[in-house]
């Protein structure tokens, strides 16, 4: 009896539990529990935990009570993000009223919102756009429309984070076209850095009687005749030399301090070239932008920096050397030592000019630099009596680095190159290079009569193109009147027509007579005489570089009225562009004058170009043209100044008449070329140069 009243006091109980969840824990916990009581946490222990999460308001001020520290620093961390937050949206948003919630519009108003100029600039490039469209959500569509149709289709509910992308596209999109537009009153914006890059001008009119006609450039000529073009090279590094293993991954930095297609700008674009072909790692700083090569350098892929100041000053602190190409480049050079002394020891100053003006501009930094290099021996005499004149004592003795014929040229003139296959072979380039100077000497109206002496340098007083037509002028006058003495002679003009007749004819019988088709000795000398008197040739004298921003305005005025005086000469002198293609006006020349006055040329650039050509060189008898040009072997020398100009007219008669002494010269110029002015040659003696500066680094 008692067990079965036991019993169903322990299923009341039980029953009590189910029901009761309140009471379970404290029925169940604490030291209440009877030691050797059944185990009723075993019994309902799978659904304890349910049961106390349901548990009262008791159960949840307990848990508050051992977790308060843990809440409030959760709460903490929570208003910290949210500060945060709104810090951050507030700093970073254009629409600082709409993000407090003082804006009136949709959200989507103005989304690509910019400053006033911003739109009014866009207003003033689309005139077509209507007066209704005020509204912030059309001028959100007309922005969309120029910068980035895929911004004219956001809507309110765009994520801040896509939204915050498509602003900075939207600035800076804005910018540029800001940039671009012309003009505007605004103020440019910092973005622009091409704003002093200038177009070649031409300093002499298209129409012009008085100075002859302006021919070229024939690019496109070379390119079709040769059926290679300079745009289709590849690197052309000899892995195998000295100066390819010592600039393999170093890092270069190059000053230019013009874009002109000049000897130097030409110089050390060509050299930026062969560092990148040989693994090199080149930036290119242009301290004047002035010029047409800024498209040549990008076609090459050199990375021209678009700061010239603290940017390049950071980027060649890094560089293993950095290689100034101009005199003019002392400016940056004294900055940059001032803002990094120990740089001092990594600049290699190339100096291409040889004026004591550029000496003077330069002084205050010769001794500070590394090392000085030259082009001649003329250059590196003077530059060092000058310097102990000012009591200037250089770090090192200079260098000597002359210039070369680069591949292009060497190539297109049939002497062996990187870029000979066996289908460009040199045997195929000189068959090649005689068809380029046909059709260029067609183009120019020029006969095989005419012998063309050309001058390719810029148009300035240092280049003496005045004293080249007073020259040209005493030959071509004399030889007018020399023609108007025989047609005196002539009883009428009956007479006159039959000499003009036999003079073609002769031109007509000296094929003929060279294939032993006539038998009569007697007649061949009667040929051969008539040829001797009427197959000397005429003078034609082209002029470059049009255009080139080198040139001085009032001297070309000077040309110009010199022809102007004398109308005979003016028929006879051409005028061509500056180009960086002139290959086929090499082809065409049969002689070339490098006229240089004063000090005479740094070196001539184009005086080696020229013998590669297989050019005779007349030149004058100072600098490095008395270097290059051998008198009576590779060429003529001539005194500088007006006394120069009559000794310059003989050896202009002189060729004339003597064919066949153009042609030894020319050979004999173009066989010291190979010997010595190739690029490989260049590059040899720069090997010194890199060595001596990176040894004690």
């Amino acid at each position: 009896m008692e067990e079965s009243n036991n019993r169903g006091e322990f299923l009341a109980k039980q029953s009590s539990l189910r029901s009761g969840g309140g009471s379970f824990k404290s029925t169940l916990s604490g030291r209440s529990t009877p030691r050797n009581s059944p185990s009723f946490r075993r019994f309902n222990s799978i659904r304890t935990p349910r049961i106390e999460g349901r548990g009262g308001v008791g159960g949840g001020a307990l848990w508050f009570r051992s977790n308060r520290v843990l809440l409030w620093l959760l709460l903490i961390t929570l208003w910290a993000y949210l500060g945060f937050f709104v810090q951050s949206r507030w700093a970073h948003s254009d629409k600082k009223e709409e993000f407090s919630g003082f804006g009136t519009g949709p959200r989507n108003t103005n989304s690509d919102d910019e400053p006033s100029h911003h739109r009014d600039l866009l207003a003033s490039d689309n005139s077509s756009l209507s007066a209704n469209n005020e509204t912030d959500r059309n001028k959100a569509g007309i922005v969309g429309k120029i910068i980035n149709v895929a911004l004219a289709k956001k809507e309110n509910d765009v994520p801040s984070q896509s939204k915050t992308k498509s602003k900075k596209r939207s600035r800076r999109s804005v910018r540029t076209s800001k940039g671009k537009a012309r003009g505007s009153k605004q103020k440019r914006t910092p973005e622009v850095k091409n704003s002093d890059i200038e177009e070649p001008e031409p300093e002499i009119p298209d129409t012009n009687s008085t100075y002859g006609m302006l021919v070229g450039p024939f690019g496109a000529s070379e390119d079709r005749i040769l059926e290679w073009s300079p745009q289709k090279r590849s690197g052309t590094c000899n892995r195998k030399e000295d100066f390819a293993r010592l600039v393999w991954s170093r890092r270069f930095i190059l000053i230019f301090h013009e874009l002109s297609m000049t000897g130097a700008p030409l110089s050390m674009m060509e050299l930026a070239t062969e560092l990148l072909s040989c693994g090199a790692t080149v930036s290119a700083v242009v301290l004047s932008k002035k010029g047409g090569l800024m498209s040549e350098l990008t076609r090459r892929r050199i990375k021209v920096l678009e700061d010239k100041a603290d940017l390049s000053f950071k980027t060649a602190m890094k560089a293993d050397l950095v290689i100034a190409g101009s005199a003019v480049c002392a400016s940056w050079i004294e900055q940059y030592i001032e803002r990094f002394p120990a740089g001092a020891s990594q600049v290699a100053w190339w100096i291409m000019e040889n004026r004591r003006e550029y000496f003077d501009r330069s002084k205050g930094v010769l001794d500070r630099v590394k090392m000085l290099v030259f082009l001649s021996e003329s250059q590196s005499k003077q530059w060092q009596k000058w310097c102990e004149e000012e009591r200037i004592k250089l770090r090192a003795s200079p260098e000597i680095v002359p210039l070369s014929v680069n591949d292009e040229l060497a190539f297109v003139a049939g002497i062996p190159s990187t870029l000979n296959t066996p289908s460009f072979s040199t045997e195929k380039m000189i068959e090649k290079r005689q068809l380029l100077r046909e059709s260029v000497r067609g183009e120019m109206g020029l006969t095989d009569n005419d012998m063309l002496v050309i001058s390719l340098s810029s148009i300035n007083p240092g280049k003496g193109q005045l004293l080249l037509l007073e020259s040209a002028s005493s030959v071509v006058e004399s030889g007018q009147l020399q023609d108007d003495e025989e047609m005196k002679k002539s009883t009428n003009i009956r007479e006159g027509l039959a000499t003009v007749t036999r003079r073609r004819r002769a031109r007509k019988l000296l094929p003929s007579l060279k294939g032993g088709k006539m038998t009569s000795l007697s007649r061949k000398k009667q040929v051969l005489a008539n040829i001797k008197g009427t197959m000397q040739q005429s003078l034609k004298v082209l002029i470059g570089s049009v255009g080139s921003k080198s040139n001085k305005g009032d001297y070309v005025k000077g040309l110009l009225n010199f022809l102007a005086l004398h109308p005979n000469t003016s028929k006879a002198v051409l005028w061509t562009p500056s180009t960086t293609r002139v290959a086929s006006l090499y082809s065409a020349a049969d002689v070339y004058v490098i006229n240089s006055q004063g000090l005479g040329e740094t070196f001539g650039r184009v005086t080696i170009e020229a013998m590669a050509f297989g050019l005779p060189v007349l030149g004058t008898d100072a600098g490095g043209t008395q270097e290059i040009v051998e008198h009576n072997v590779t060429g003529l020398l001539h005194p500088v100044g007006h006394p120069g100009s009559d000794v310059l007219a003989r050896n202009l008669r002189f060729l004339l008449k003597n064919q066949l002494v153009r042609k030894q010269m020319g050979t004999e110029g173009s066989k010291k070329v190979q010997k010595m002015y190739l690029k490989q040659h260049m590059y040899k003696k720069f090997v010194e140069v890199i060595v001596r500066c990176m040894r004690s680094k």
